[in-house]
């Protein structure tokens, strides 16, 4: 009997996916490794061999003995796990036009630019780089002495960096940065949100230089979809309820919480919360409906909104199968296939140094 007569067709379709997968890599064998980012769906992280945030794919991707990384995540992260894995491996990613929103906010060229007017007086401006952002403008960091952070060790990053120089400028995440400075004990007057519209030419470079923290308008758009009301309205549905949030979140949200902290910390915080609890968690609902799933037989997890990252989305099991197909075919040929994620020289040794000021410092 075909076990999947009378199957809906999407169904057997998706089992089909599934299962091609898995021989192919059964096929690859140790050759190959699946690594996902916890933003993933369900149907991409079963798969997958390592589940984890982008630094922390990133430095594992280091350690690994393997020929090919298939990352499942964005553009960025398959970009910092290419510059930190080892020179025989190599890097694909399933769907190359996944890209991160925040990321796009600060190219590489104009952070250049706003960078060579901000020191144009020879003030020592360190600029700090969120981990969300390509491997061009990590470059720019490391040409100028600065370094990669992650929401995790942002604050121990922005107290060396303010150290290191005059200033600092803290991109592309506005929200991460004054919620970092709120915690380190800096006042509105040490900070200043840059204009960058008209290519760098709205910058006002006075306002900058009485600046400490000069912030990036750049934002995160899953995280911004979080405000008061939804915090407040869950409390008031759930007498006794603890809020959990990104550091992404604007500062009212933070303000308002519980608990902020990294991808990491939300997990381990739930993972940790008491039997009967009920915690509403703002992050990316992939992985807020997938704790939910693993605790609900002793508390509650909740949505302060469902809020989906469309880039992360791009992954499926049908995207996932064919980088594969492609790579199995390509390795067939001897031919490089076109998920591959390419990092150009010029690039290598100042992003390098960007992160690695960053791991010396964040164990």
């Amino acid at each position: 009997m075909n076990p999947k007569a009378g199957m809906p067709e999407s169904a057997a379709s998706g089992r089909k996916r599934g299962d091609r997968i898995e021989e192919l890599r059964v096929r690859f064998g140790a050759d190959l490794t699946l690594v996902g980012h916890h933003y993933q769906a369900d149907e991409v992280v079963a798969h997958c061999d390592l589940c984890g945030d982008s630094l922390e794919l990133a430095r594992r991707c280091a350690m690994l003995e393997t020929r090919y990384i298939m990352f499942c995540g964005v553009y960025f992260m398959a970009e910092s796990a290419a510059l930190l894995a080892g020179k025989s491996v190599q890097v694909h990613l399933p769907e190359p036009s996944a890209e991160c929103s925040m990321a796009l906010m600060s190219p590489a060229g104009l952070l250049r630019k706003v960078m060579k007017r901000l020191t144009r007086n020879g003030r020592k401006v360190i600029p700090l780089t969120y981990v969300n952002s390509s491997l061009g403008v990590k470059a720019v960091a490391g040409e100028f002495g600065g370094a990669v952070c992650t929401s995790a060790n942002a604050g121990t990053m922005l107290e060396w960096a303010l150290k290191e120089g005059d200033a600092v400028l803290f991109l592309p995440d506005k929200n991460l940065g004054r919620n970092t400075a709120d915690a380190l004990g800096l006042s509105a007057e040490d900070l200043h949100t840059a204009r960058i519209s008209r290519g760098g030419d709205d910058l006002d470079v006075t306002a900058a230089d009485g600046a400490r923290l000069i912030l990036w308008p750049g934002f995160c758009s899953i995280h911004t979809r979080f405000n008061l009301r939804q915090v407040e309205r869950l409390r008031a549905e759930h007498p006794g309820a603890k809020i959990a949030v990104h550091p992404e979140c604007i500062p009212e949200v933070v303000a308002a919480a519980d608990a902020v902290g990294s991808t990491a910390f939300l997990i381990r915080h739930i993972d940790e919360a008491p039997d009967d609890a009920v915690i509403g968690v703002g992050t990316e609902i992939n992985l807020v409906e997938r704790l939910a799933r693993r605790h609900e037989e002793r508390l509650t997890v909740l949505p302060l909104v469902e809020s989906a990252c469309t880039h992360m989305a791009q992954t499926t099991e049908d995207s996932l199968c064919a980088a594969l197909e492609a790579l199995n075919r390509a390795e067939d040929a001897g031919e490089e296939s076109p998920c591959k994620v390419k990092i150009g020289c010029e690039l290598q040794a100042p992003a390098r140094a960007a992160l690695e000021r960053m791991l010396e410092r964040c164990a």
